[in-house]
């Protein structure tokens, strides 16, 4: 089964703040932008929705999806079912949307260890998940009114902390906070390990303090039924959601059924030497000089 998007007819039927004639005027800049690729209506009318319909933010926004895609390949290329690190992330790692909305609305993701072996884990693979799910999800039904995230702790070990390199998580962070076409709502960290200072080591320095204020930290799991019902979870969290075996499968298919859209994606970059003016998103992560940024981690 191949995937399938949404029509963008539809999106704006489902949201009436999104208008047809904004996303337009971004497409007509886009246009004018000879660095830029081209978009598809429903791309530009997902960048609008998740900068709350300002123009300027969704320019800023395109500018850093294409700017961070193009120039880091290692994270957004091979985006297929035959990768070897992308297949064993799969295997290894669920990051998945969750059937169910909130009753705010909002749409959950899990994400969670299956494999707790640190000589398994693959965060280039993990990145890749962390792109694909949501952005498959916003094309396929629609840009959601936001997503709440868990991230289960449960099977995190030290050892998976020394397999993280920094420059990625701060590369991704800032395709996150400045490119990413999606509404984060919430981040709740559930099941926490004892060295989360040493996680939150990675994550707070690259991250700006309005995401930061996401963060909601569990010490018991009771708590994040405030936020998300027990029942949208999976059964091993005691919820009707199907196991967590089961939404890996369904990720794998997903990835494998969505590859011909994300090679089109893929396709999608930036001709720097074409651009009329200063990057600020090149030089906010590789630096003047064209070299990548040293984050430092105490």
């Amino acid at each position: 089964m191949q995937f399938n998007e949404i029509s963008v007819e539809e999106v704006y039927r489902k949201d009436e703040k999104l208008k047809k004639e904004d996303v337009q005027v971004l497409m007509d800049w886009m246009g004018k932008q000879p660095h830029l690729p081209k978009a598809t209506e429903l791309q530009v009318a997902c960048f609008l929705h998740s900068c709350y319909y300002s123009n300027e933010a969704a320019k800023n926004s395109i500018d850093a999806y294409f700017t961070v895609k193009t120039l880091c390949p290692d994270i957004f290329s091979s985006r297929t079912i035959n990768d070897d690190i992308l297949r064993a992330t799969i295997d290894t790692q669920l990051f998945v949307v969750l059937p169910e909305l909130t009753p705010a609305g909002d749409t959950v993701i899990l994400s969670r260890k299956i494999d707790p072996d640190p000589r398994n884990f693959h965060l280039i693979g993990q990145l890749k998940l962390m792109d694909i799910v949501p952005l498959l999800h916003s094309h396929q039904y629609g840009p959601p009114r936001g997503f709440q995230l868990i991230i289960d702790m449960e099977l995190t070990s030290l050892g998976h902390l020394l397999r993280i390199n920094p420059s990625y998580v701060k590369k991704f962070a800032y395709y996150l906070q400045e490119g990413m076409p999606i509404r984060l709502k919430q981040i709740h960290f559930i099941n926490i390990v004892p060295f989360m200072d040493k996680v939150f080591s990675f994550i707070k320095p690259v991250m700006k303090k309005e995401v930061i204020d996401l963060f909601v930290v569990h010490t018991e799991i009771e708590s994040l039924y405030d936020h998300i019902p027990q029942k949208l979870l999976p059964e091993e969290y005691g919820g009707n959601i199907d196991s967590i075996l089961v939404l890996r499968e369904n990720v794998r298919n997903l990835i494998k059924n969505s590859e011909n859209y994300l090679k089109f994606q893929e396709s999608q970059l930036m001709n720097e030497s074409k651009r009329q003016g200063p990057s600020r998103h090149q030089e906010d992560l590789f630096g003047a000089d064209g070299s990548f940024k040293k984050l430092d981690i105490d």
